[in-house]
């Protein structure tokens, strides 16, 4: 077996930050550097960056 293949295959690729700061600053209201820490402080769960980018949104 390659050694390679020792991912899970049920385990999802999780985005890259990078990727997950451009999906919040094209979705939402926050620029590129309140993106960047929210996923600093709040890891890369997408679902959980959404609401916390509309709830920051709506705060503003």
């Amino acid at each position: 077996m390659d050694s390679k293949d020792t991912k899970s295959p049920r385990q999802p690729r999780l985005p890259t930050d990078d990727e997950l700061v451009k999906h919040l600053v094209e979705t939402s209201d926050l620029s590129p550097l309140q993106a960047q820490d929210l996923v600093r402080r709040h890891g890369r769960d997408r679902a959980k960056l959404d609401t916390l980018a509309k709830s920051f949104k709506a705060e503003s």
